[in-house]
């Protein structure tokens, strides 16, 4: 998960340069004679990883936006949390300082999407970002395997 402007800029640079990799070693794949799919069996783990990280900066993207994933029965509240506060562009130095923690906690807490996080240290950061969270709570029916 990208968390700040500098890891989203280096990522798109990386984007690109992969990208112009990826051509010149397709390019020397079909000098050397393979065929079609022995190139797509060379370049799949490459291109999937490229994907992956296609991913990431477009989920950056719309965070910055906005734009935030659905949280069902508080997994993935970390991400969340992490989500707003680079959705309002506040830094984790910023929010640490507003936490009044160090800067490095926050690091810490973000790199494990903070796991394991209370709800109440959770509320207290939505209340330094200036957000709240609202909740629909939704019964299971007998024999129904979905999560609520």
């Amino acid at each position: 998960m990208i968390r700040n402007d500098a890891e989203y800029q280096e990522s798109v640079t990386r984007l690109t340069e992969e990208s112009k990799r990826h051509r010149e070693h397709r390019k020397s794949l079909r000098e050397i004679g393979l065929s079609r799919d022995e190139i797509k069996r060379a370049m799949d783990p490459l291109l999937s990883f490229h994907e992956q990280l296609k991913e990431e900066v477009g989920s950056y993207e719309r965070l910055r936006r906005g734009e935030f994933e659905e949280v069902s029965n508080f997994d993935g509240i970390g991400r969340l949390l992490i989500a707003l506060r680079v959705a309002k562009g506040i830094s984790q130095r910023k929010l640490a300082s507003r936490l009044e923690i160090h800067e490095s906690q926050v690091s810490r807490d973000e790199r494990n999407e903070y796991h394991g996080v209370t709800l109440e240290r959770a509320n207290r950061i939505l209340k330094a970002l200036d957000a709240e969270v609202r909740t629909t709570v939704k019964s299971i029916q007998k024999g129904d395997t979905r999560a609520a």
